[in-house]
């Protein structure tokens, strides 16, 4: 899967990362925020769990179409 993932081409890595970074910014607003509300901590916790249940399945979807070349190039 690393090897099909450097296969993407700049805008699907930029798709992804931006994916990422939309997971990830709430998790720093959320811990900002434990000043005046620790259970935000919680939720920043929850969502920082759930950052592979959301980017790798659309990580693996971006990749699926460079599997068959990234396999075709190892057996040789």
């Amino acid at each position: 899967m690393e090897n099909a993932a450097k296969c993407l081409t700049t805008p699907e890595k930029t798709l992804l990362n931006l994916l990422k970074l939309l997971v990830i910014v709430p998790v720093f607003v959320l811990i900002i925020r434990t000043a005046n509300d620790w259970h935000s901590l919680l939720w920043a916790l929850v969502v920082f769990l759930l950052y592979p249940l959301i980017v790798k399945p659309i990580q693996y979807s971006l990749c699926a179409k460079y599997v068959p070349q990234v396999l075709s190039k190892e057996r040789q």
